[in-house]
């Protein structure tokens, strides 16, 4: 193992700066899944479980759903919350049992609502309730992809290190093309946050800032 006394942010800065290998890169037409945006993780000062990296998150989240949309692209939110007995958390909601812990978002509670601040479309936009980490467990993003015709995946939300870095796996396992929007995804902590934006750009996914994202949206046309 090759030791270093860079942090993980100098680490994930260095392999930006100089990349060592080639990008996946966009494909033919992407779709749009911003990952449990909801107050038990944006709320920042409500929930002890929320969090902010950038700032302007949730506004360039928002600003990506409108470019997806005008271009008739799909976009999907998905949501954590569970039953209330947490059957459905499984073992995963085994490991504390406090008011913050993950089992206790409960349906339909304030923890499992949206962020006021995001701008949801219900009439085109999917909205997931899923209960593990990864968007694509037991839920219907695959058949979205599918109906689509989506080969890439453009992924916004948090955790960086949890829910994200699990949607990027199993994308790239199902054969999508994966782009992590650097300042739309965030972590409770600096040190999971670059570590896995490290990791993922290393392996399972492309890390581009906004503003490449946002160029590929507004330039996109059917193929």
């Amino acid at each position: 193992m090759e030791l270093s006394d860079q942090t993980p942010r100098q680490f994930y800065e260095a392999i930006k700066a100089r990349p060592a290998r080639a990008k996946f890169g966009f494909g033919k037409k992407p779709l749009l899944v911003n990952i449990d945006l909801q107050k038990a993780y944006t709320a920042v000062g409500e929930f002890a479980t929320a969090y902010e990296t950038d700032p302007k998150q949730l506004d360039y989240v928002n600003e990506l759903s409108a470019l997806c949309r005008d271009k008739g692209l799909p976009v999907v939110w998905t949501y954590v919350a569970y039953m209330d007995n947490a059957d459905d958390a499984g073992v995963w909601g085994t490991r504390t049992n406090t008011p913050d812990s993950l089992q206790n978002i409960k349906v339909g509670s304030r923890r499992a609502e949206f962020d006021d601040r995001l701008v949801i479309d219900r009439t085109c936009d999917a909205v997931i309730n899923k209960r593990m980490a990864s968007p694509f467990h037991e839920t219907n993003l695959q058949s979205l992809m599918v109906w689509h015709g989506c080969d890439t995946l453009l992924v916004t939300g948090g955790s960086t290190s949890g829910c994200v870095r699990a949607c990027a796996v199993d994308g790239l396992m199902r054969g999508y093309r994966v782009t992590v929007v650097e300042e739309c995804v965030a972590d409770k902590h600096e040190i999971p946050h670059f570590a896995n934006l490290a990791d993922m750009a290393l392996k399972y996914a492309d890390v581009e800032p906004i503003a490449v994202v946002r160029d590929y949206l507004q330039n996109w046309k059917p193929a």
